[in-house]
Formats: C-alpha cells, structure tokens, sequence
C-alpha cells in the first residue's frame, strides 16, 4: 500500500471530524450519509475495516510522515556538513 499524501489524511480527517460533530449535534439523514461516506473514505484510505482502526491507522500514517521528515532533515544535515 502506498502512503497517502500528509494532506490528504489531514483533510479527510477533518471532514471525518466535521461530520460527526454535525451528525452528534443534529442527526439527519443527509448529516448520516456525510458520516458514512467519509468513514467509508477513511477505512479505504487506511485499508482498515472499522472506523476505530482507520483512525489508529490514520494516526500511525501521520506518524510514519512526521519521522519522514525528520529523517530527511537528519540526512540534509549530514549531508551539509
């Protein structure tokens, strides 16, 4: 599986978010697809099959693309020496 764009795991988490305060705070059927359809992005976009293991997997990607900038920056570093 491919890593998925930093920005893209942010936004899409960020209408996960979205649409599930929308969905707790006004429950319509409208708000219900905007939930489905965004957990069913995040499970895709995670490989994962329930939306707790796409927002842990969700998560460690973040995490994988934090420490490969940091990685990156070590090696510029090493490299500008």
């Amino acid at each position: 599986m491919s890593l998925p764009a930093e920005k893209e795991v942010r936004a899409l988490l960020a209408r996960f978010a979205e649409a599930r305060f929308r969905h707790d705070l006004q429950p319509t059927g409208r708000s219900s697809r905007e939930l489905e359809d965004t957990s069913c992005a995040l499970r895709v976009m995670t490989g994962t099959r329930t939306v707790d293991e796409a927002l842990a997997a969700a998560d460690a990607l973040l995490e994988r693309h934090r420490a490969n900038r940091r990685a990156a920056a070590v090696r510029t570093r090493v490299l500008a020496a």
